[in-house]
Order: C-alpha cells, then structure tokens, then sequence
C-alpha cells in the first residue's frame, strides 16, 4: 500500500519560515520525482516544486527564491523549506510522486494547511 504522509504545515506571520515533509513507503521512491503542488480556496492546483529522481529542480516563478525543494532517499522524504512566505502562500500543500514506466504510476498525499497571516 502506498503512502505518503505530509507533515509541517501550520500558521506562520508574514515573513516567516517553515518546512514542509513528505514521507512515501510502498513505493521505491528513489526512482520517483516529487512534487509540491498546492491549492488555495477557489483556485486550481499547481505546481509549487518538482525534483527528478536525479536531483534536478525546478519551481514556479511564484516561490523561486523563497522555497527550495530537496529530498533523502534514504529517509524516503522530501522537503519544502519555505522561506519569506506571503500571504498569498496560504494554501493545502500536497505532495506528489510520480514515475512513468511503460505506464504511469501517480500518487498523492493527504495535504497539509498552510497559512500565512498576521
């Protein structure tokens, strides 16, 4: 059974930092790419963050700068280190792993709130 398990979301001010973690099992998460996605009330899902299985990166123009996406593929984790966060971060932040093998395997986890405000 596949899981994944986010952890580190909450109430934060204007400014402030927090980690996001992700924790997959059932899956052998070194060949999977993770991502950040997230949704604020009334909006769609997108993308926040994406790392390969090979460490490459990339983020929406929205957060570069301010978030960083990293992984422990001996923890089966992946982090969101969230720095200089803005109101409109506030958002259910949900993890991703996907890999694509003759057909594609797509899992996601709970979510997990997040919300900046003073």
């Amino acid at each position: 059974q596949v899981q994944l398990v986010e952890s580190g979301g909450g109430l934060v001010q204007p400014g402030g930092s927090l980690r996001l973690s992700c924790a997959a099992s059932g899956i052998s998460f070194s060949m999977y790419a993770e991502g950040w996605y997230r949704q604020a009330p009334g909006k769609q899902r997108e993308l926040v963050a994406h790392i390969t299985s090979a460490g490459s990166t990339n983020y929406a123009d929205s957060v570069k700068g301010r978030f960083t996406i990293s992984r422990d593929n001996a923890k089966n984790t992946v982090y969101l280190q969230m720095n200089s966060l803005k109101p409109e971060d506030t958002a259910v932040y949900y993890c991703n792993a996907n890999r694509i093998r003759l057909i594609e395997y797509n899992y996601w986890g709970q979510g997990t709130q997040v919300t900046v405000s003073s």
